[in-house]
């Protein structure tokens, strides 16, 4: 662990209305310097060491974000993720020594917001949580439903629904779809699309892009809501 979150003393006074963080991982040492790191840069913060404490803790407590071990004795930060996005939309960090492609897409997949491998840089886990923060924070503010034909999101929610009947979407489908939402017209480079989305290659970005089509467009080959800006990515049209 970075000699940036090494420290002594007692934990500093954090403002009761700070974002309030829950730190899951059976490490004692990373759950310790972690939330003495994160109390020193204005968060509250919890911790538990594994999937049992971690759903006892939300019992009684809300919280702004996860930061989530994915190997833990018992059940996984993996599991434990997929089952908390079937009743709750908490913004979720996965934090692990796994570094594979496949591993970081199956955690996007079933409901992370972002994936940092151990060991990490103290300053970019804080970048990374103000990220995930930030874009909750535009998602409560901007518009409670999209429409387009026979279509509406929920960008809150992240529910899309076709002639009323809801539509199953991917963790990543869901991601993509919310932040083209909250910026109908304007262009998004691939790039950010492959970060938003966890991929390594602007190509795996386009193969999103084709499935979520096939969900959203009469004729995915002839898009009329998500088409193509040559050169540089994609563009949403709503009605």
């Amino acid at each position: 662990m970075s000699e940036q979150m090494q420290s002594v003393g007692p934990a500093p006074a954090v403002p009761d209305d700070a974002p309030h963080i829950l730190v899951v991982d059976d490490d004692k040492r990373i759950r310790d310097l972690l939330a003495r790191f994160l109390q020193e840069n204005g968060y509250r913060v919890s911790t538990a060491e594994d999937a049992a404490a971690a759903r006892a803790s939300m019992r009684g407590l809300a919280f702004d974000l996860m930061i989530l071990d994915i190997m833990m004795p018992g059940e996984t930060g993996l599991s434990l993720a997929q089952d908390l996005r079937t009743h709750s939309q908490i913004p979720i960090l996965m934090l692990t020594a796994r570094t594979e492609a496949d591993d970081r897409i199956a955690g996007l997949e079933i409901g992370a917001d972002d994936y940092m491998p151990k060991p990490f840089d103290p300053r970019e886990l804080l970048l990374r949580m103000k990220n995930i923060l930030n874009r909750r924070v535009q998602v409560a503010a901007g518009p409670q439903e999209i429409n387009f034909g026979k279509f509406s999101f929920h960008p809150v929610r992240g529910e899309l629904r076709a002639d009323g009947e809801a539509i199953k979407l991917t963790e990543i489908e869901r991601n993509l779809l919310r932040h083209f939402a909250l910026r109908p017209g304007v262009p998004v480079d691939r790039e950010d699309l492959a970060n938003l989305s966890g991929h390594d290659s602007e190509r795996a970005v386009d193969v999103q892009i084709n499935r979520l089509r096939r969900k959203i467009e009469a004729d995915p080959a002839n898009p009329a809501y998500l088409q193509t800006v040559r050169g540089r990515g994609y563009i949403f049209y709503v009605d």
